[in-house]
């Protein structure tokens, strides 16, 4: 601020300079800075015209002025070129040589001096808009040397503003908007000009702003430009919008000035100031007591002179509908009313409804404290409709026993036809749902009997769908689901839960358990199973049973004087009895095969043995023994193949046409079975001896005591104790 005010001081100071240069004479002064040799410019801005004839003329003194800046007007032009100023040395005194010389912007083009006076003057037309200052040098030189003479001296032309633009609305046109109904002085909008002219000389750029066009309604800030309402009550249903033509005028607005204008659209936004109103005050329709749930049954609007959000309505039932038969919603689309079913309707039990409705403004406003409501009769009338019968019951349970007898009657079913004429009802199977045809039905009194005997055990339920039809309108028919369940009867024997195989140790203790047996039964009483056992033999000398009170029994041997060689399986039949009325029983047999057995009652093997080692012998005995057998055979075989290349190689030598062939073969899978492998791996057992798969022995061979081959006598010994055994 102290910048600028200092900028107007300063130029204050020239405007008084320019008219003491116009109105008085010019004259030669000293340089203020005392130099004795400076160079001294004066400013004038007078044209230098020839005077007319008849013109007096008018002396003048010329006057220096020792300054650093020159001014000139734009837009001025005339027949010469304008006197901006002169330029003067104290060297100059009249009797000296000497030349002065212009340079820098627009020397030589836009400003010319005198070489001999120094009087600068302007070519051309200068706009202030275009170029505000020109910055140029001045110096004196020696017109005959070319020698300078001082040293260059700078200075300034400036080109001083005249009122030569108008304000314009760079930015225009305007739009503007306020809610109706505000109060006078509500800010509508602000618009802004700009003027090219110099704002700080004069009052060229000082603006002043004014309506034209839009009074009383609007009024506008002569300074800030800022257009409020100027009149209360502008109702938005009776005119929308407004066109305002706003003027800015420079030389603040005194005669002379320049003006330019703008127009302001201002649009009166919408406030909720108007209720919704129904078209009428009441209404009637007439709805099918068929009409579906959700289904609308009738519309009803109420207009609202508000626009948008503040004319959207909801829409409710207030009276009429104690039975909360009927619900309104809106139609988003459209803002209506639309009445739909909740329930259905009955033109038996009521042929009319009278039901109040209200429309309610979905938002209130603040300014006028809404939101407003308005409400109407609605009439229903409920037409009768032809309506299917309609069964007694959606679901209906029988149940029949799985003895039954055909034609014997499970049930009814019963449906009414509810139309004012009572059309009697015929029953029908659907028999898609009763593919085996398993049940009828009467077609006139809707009685369910049993075409074929059931199984509970196949099928416990049959789900079955029965349909109504009216006789004097066969499409008008309903449906109703029959579920008839099987009740069980005793007529399946209990049995074994599986097939079970026992598995008896040649070492076996007496009362020694060697199956647990449980029983199931098909059937299912009410109660519950309870399984009776018992042998079919009540005295078997080798087995017995005992009840484990749990449905499930224990079988038990006997005696300990099982052996594979006397006897290898066992059968055993078990009846099993139920507690169904009349009992129901069946005979299962348990097989029970003899094995030997580890010391532990580990079963490994369950054949008749056709040799038994010896008991004791350990792993190191049986290896050796082995060892002894194959050293044994393989030097039989060396022997044998000798003897067989000898006799090959004389007979080829006596006749090469005999041949001789040898057939000896082995004993395939009896060679492999005649000793068993796993009779090593198990020395220990009290019978770990396998027999032959083959055959059966005929005598029992017991094992001794003490005897042990290969660890003495090699392989003669082995064979002393076969021989000995």
């Amino acid at each position: 601020m102290l910048k600028r005010g200092e900028e107007m001081q300063r130029d204050l100071w020239t405007s008084l300079l320019l008219v003491w240069i116009t109105c008085v004479p010019y004259s030669s002064m000293a340089p203020l800075n005392n130099q004795s040799q400076s160079l001294q410019m004066a400013s004038a801005m007078i044209p230098r015209n020839r005077p007319s004839e008849g013109q007096r003329i008018l002396s003048r003194a010329k006057r220096g002025w020792v300054w650093n800046q020159m001014f000139v007007l734009e837009e001025f032009s005339g027949p010469d070129p304008i006197l901006v100023g002169r330029l003067h040395t104290d060297l100059d005194v009249g009797t000296k040589n000497i030349k002065y010389v212009l340079a820098g912007e627009g020397a030589g083009t836009i400003f010319a001096i005198s070489e001999r006076t120094g009087d600068i003057h302007a070519m051309k037309r200068l706009d202030r808009e275009e170029k505000a200052e020109y910055t140029l040098t001045a110096q004196v030189i020696d017109r005959d040397t070319n020698q300078p003479l001082e040293p260059p001296s700078e200075f300034i032309i400036k080109v001083q503003d005249i009122n030569d633009n108008p304000p314009q609305f760079i930015e225009g046109p305007y739009k503007g908007s306020v809610p109706e109904m505000s109060q006078v002085g509500t800010s509508v909008t602000r618009v802004t000009a700009t003027d090219a002219d110099d704002p700080v000389y004069g009052n060229s750029a000082r603006l002043v702003y004014s309506i034209l066009e839009g009074q009383p309604y609007f009024s506008i800030d002569q300074t800030t430009a800022i257009i409020r309402v100027a009149l209360a009550g502008m109702d938005r249903e009776m005119r929308e919008e407004y066109l305002v033509v706003i003027q800015a005028k420079d030389m603040g607005g005194h005669m002379g000035g320049l003006s330019g204008t703008t127009t302001v659209t201002v649009t009166l936004t919408d406030i909720n100031d108007n209720p919704p109103k129904f078209s009428k005050g009441s209404y009637e329709f007439t709805i099918a007591e068929d009409l579906g749930i959700g289904k609308p049954g009738g519309r009803v609007k109420a207009n609202d002179r508000d626009i948008g959000e503040n004319a959207k309505s909801t829409y409710s039932i207030i009276g009429g509908d104690e039975r909360d038969v009927f619900e309104i919603v809106t139609d988003a689309q459209t803002q209506e009313g639309i009445l739909r079913l909740k329930k259905p309707l009955d033109f038996e039990s009521k042929k009319s409804y009278n039901l109040t409705v209200v429309a309610t403004n979905i938002r209130a406003d603040s300014i006028t404290g809404g939101p407003y409501m308005d409400q109407a009769t609605v009439k229903i009338i409920v037409e009768d409709a032809d309506e299917p019968p309609v069964f007694t019951k959606f679901t209906y349970l029988f149940d029949v026993h799985e003895n039954a007898a055909t034609n014997t009657v499970i049930g009814a079913v019963a449906a009414r036809d509810q139309d004012a004429p009572h059309s009697q009802v015929r029953y029908f199977i659907d028999r898609h749902t009763d593919l085996e045809r398993q049940f009828n039905i009467n077609v006139d009194d809707g009685k369910i009997t049993l075409a074929k005997p059931l199984d509970r055990e196949t099928d416990m339920w049959h789900n079955i769908t029965v349909t109504a039809a009216e006789v004097r309108n066969h499409s008008q028919i309903s449906r109703a689901i029959v579920a008839i369940k099987v009740l069980d009867i005793n007529d399946n024997a209990p049995e074994f839960a599986t097939e079970y195989e026992a598995f008896l140790c040649e070492n076996g203790k007496p009362g020694q358990v060697i199956q647990t047996i449980s029983a199931v039964d098909k059937d299912n009483p009410s109660q519950g199973h309870t399984f009776h056992y018992r042998l079919e033999m009540l005295n078997n000398p080798n087995f017995t049973i005992k009840n484990n009170l749990d449905n499930s029994i224990s079988v038990l041997a006997k005696h300990d004087s099982f052996r594979r060689q006397k006897q290898e399986t066992y059968l055993l039949p078990i009846v099993v009895t139920d507690n169904g009325e009349p009992p129901m029983s069946s005979t299962n047999t348990l097989t029970i095969r003899v094995c030997g057995c580890s010391r532990d009652g580990f079963v490994q093997s369950c054949n008749v043995e056709a040799f038994v080692l010896p008991i004791g012998l350990s792993m190191g005995a049986l290896i050796a023994i082995l060892a002894c057998v194959i050293l044994l055979l393989g030097r039989s075989f060396q022997h044998l193949g000798k003897r067989m290349k000898n006799q090959t190689f004389e007979l080829r030598h006596k006749n090469e046409e005999n041949i001789i062939r040898y057939d000896d073969e082995g004993g395939g899978e009896e060679d492999t079975e005649a000793f068993d492998i796993a009779t090593l791996q198990n020395p220990d057992g009290i019978n770990g001896y396998l027999p032959r798969k083959d055959i059966k022995p005929d005598l029992q061979f017991m094992p001794r005591q003490g005897q042990h081959c290969c660890l003495k006598g090699g392989g003669g010994a082995f064979f002393n104790l076969l021989r000995e055994t």
